[in-house]
């Protein structure tokens, strides 16, 4: 039976029921995946590898009535996290030829769920940038304008669900990188907590980044943190298990919550009229739906946040250089990476491991004191983006002064890195459309390992206000 390719924009569930059902076969649905990447991919370049007969031999596997939660639905991985055999490059030449021989814990849960896995997608070289540029592979496009970016790093991530090639896909956020693609392609984006989802194998912890993934609906990312979250085997930190599925918990209403709201930022920076705007719809119809909304902030931190978050940022993405210097038993060249990788490594390289440790507990101090403000409040809501979504060529990283760049992207999305700090959650979420056509989308914190707050709010948000019917044209 031939699944129709707009099928693809079902919820995971249904898509999930149909195949166990003898509705639809899983092949059909990986076939209409991958119909619709070869439609729509090559003006949007999302991906950077496709397996189609890889995918088509696991879907063939797939019978009717499979019990897998998720057996037979299509999903891409962003390629920065190790799938064996599959392509893995950080988005830079340097490993364009890396294919790992294991798979990381978070890809095996996926797959024991039922998940097809059908190719990995583009990201900024080393997922530095809140843009997809790299400079190997080419930008990934916006699908709502193609003149802009779809964020990132998980940007490939995110326009491939957006356009509807996949109805879910993997990312990480190591300071936004979740959050920021799905508010610029209008789709949900969750943060989950520090701890909550395994970065195993070859990592025990990780300070700044989680893995997680980018969907159309709230009920889908929640039934998604249901399959990753959990302890594994040699786990350096983990958050502790919930009560209750998240999956059984987004079903049901928050009770009235102490909800602030603030449009102030770390970094200080002004924001863009119809970035507030979505911030001042979400809190009215919030309050509209019993809630305690109330002006405040936290005490944010002041200017050298951003060289903080950089002194820790830096080493802990320069580690993809350094794995490749050890394959390849050499140091990259210029035409390898790409001036702000160089730059970023270089600076890391050059940092005292007592000032790196300096830095860490700075960064701790300034995480107690907003985790702090939580106890008064229940949720912070803040914009997504403090501007629309940047035109491709704008930040890229590969200009005369790439550091430059970098805080250039800090300006663009002040809001999110922060709770990268803190460990908090956070999700994006639509609330409509600016003049320009681009998605307009709301950051929503929530108290540590709350996420069950958080996306009982979310999806009362998306009940409120539908968003998944939204598409952008072909």
């Amino acid at each position: 039976m031939s699944a129709p390719i707009d099928l693809l924009r079902a919820p995971v569930s249904e898509l999930a029921a149909l195949v166990r059902g003898g509705q639809v076969g899983a092949r059909d649905l990986v076939e209409a995946a991958l119909e619709r990447i070869a439609a729509a991919d090559p003006r949007i370049n999302a991906f950077v590898e496709v397996d189609g007969d890889g995918a088509l031999e696991a879907a063939d596997e797939i019978p009717p009535g499979d019990e897998r939660p998720f057996a037979g639905v299509p999903i891409a991985i962003k390629s920065n996290v190790p799938v064996a055999g599959r392509s893995v490059t950080y988005g830079s030449r340097f490993l364009e030829d890396n294919r790992p021989e294991h798979s990381a814990y978070m890809v095996r849960r996926l797959r024991e769920a039922g998940f097809v896995i059908v190719g990995m997608t583009n990201l900024p070289e080393f997922g530095i940038l809140p843009t997809t540029e790299p400079r190997h592979f080419g930008p990934t496009r916006n699908p709502w304008d193609l003149e802009r970016t779809p964020g990132g790093s998980s940007g490939g991530s995110a326009a491939a669900v957006a356009a509807g090639m996949v109805p879910v896909a993997h990312g990480n956020d190591g300071g936004g990188s979740i959050r920021i693609p799905a508010a610029c392609t209008g789709i949900v984006g969750l943060k989950p907590s520090r701890g909550r989802i395994s970065r195993g194998p070859d990592l025990g912890d990780s300070f700044l980044s989680t893995d997680g993934v980018l969907t159309r609906t709230v009920a889908d990312t929640a039934q998604l943190l249901d399959v990753l979250a959990g302890y594994e085997v040699g786990d350096a930190t983990w958050a502790p298990r919930p009560v209750e599925s998240y999956a059984s918990v987004v079903r049901r209403d928050p009770h009235p919550l102490r909800i602030a709201v603030t449009a102030s930022n770390p970094v200080g920076v002004d924001v863009n009229p119809v970035c507030t705007q979505a911030l001042q719809q979400a809190a009215e119809l919030l309050g509209s739906l019993g809630h305690h909304i109330e002006d405040a902030a936290p005490s944010w931190p002041g200017d050298g946040v951003l060289e903080l978050f950089i002194a820790i940022f830096g080493p802990a993405v320069s580690l993809g250089v350094a794995y490749g210097q050890s394959r390849a038993g050499r140091p990259p060249t210029d035409k390898e990476i790409e001036p702000l990788t160089r730059a970023v490594y270089e600076r890391a390289l050059a940092t005292p491991s007592v000032g790196y440790l300096g830095a860490m507990a700075q960064l701790q101090a300034v995480a107690r004191g907003i985790v702090a403000f939580f106890a008064s409040y229940d949720v912070l809501l803040t914009p997504a983006l403090a501007e629309r979504p940047l035109p491709i060529g704008e930040c890229h990283g590969c200009g005369e002064d790439p550091i430059e760049d970098l805080r250039r992207s800090g300006r663009f999305t002040p809001f999110t890195s922060i709770f990268n700090v803190t460990g908090q959650p956070a999700i994006t979420v639509p609330v409509g459309f600016g003049p320009d056509g681009l998605p307009t989308s709301v950051q929503l914190v929530g108290k540590p390992l709350a996420e069950d707050t958080l996306l009982q709010l979310a999806a009362q948000l998306e009940t409120a206000r539908p968003w998944a019917h939204n598409r952008p044209s072909d």
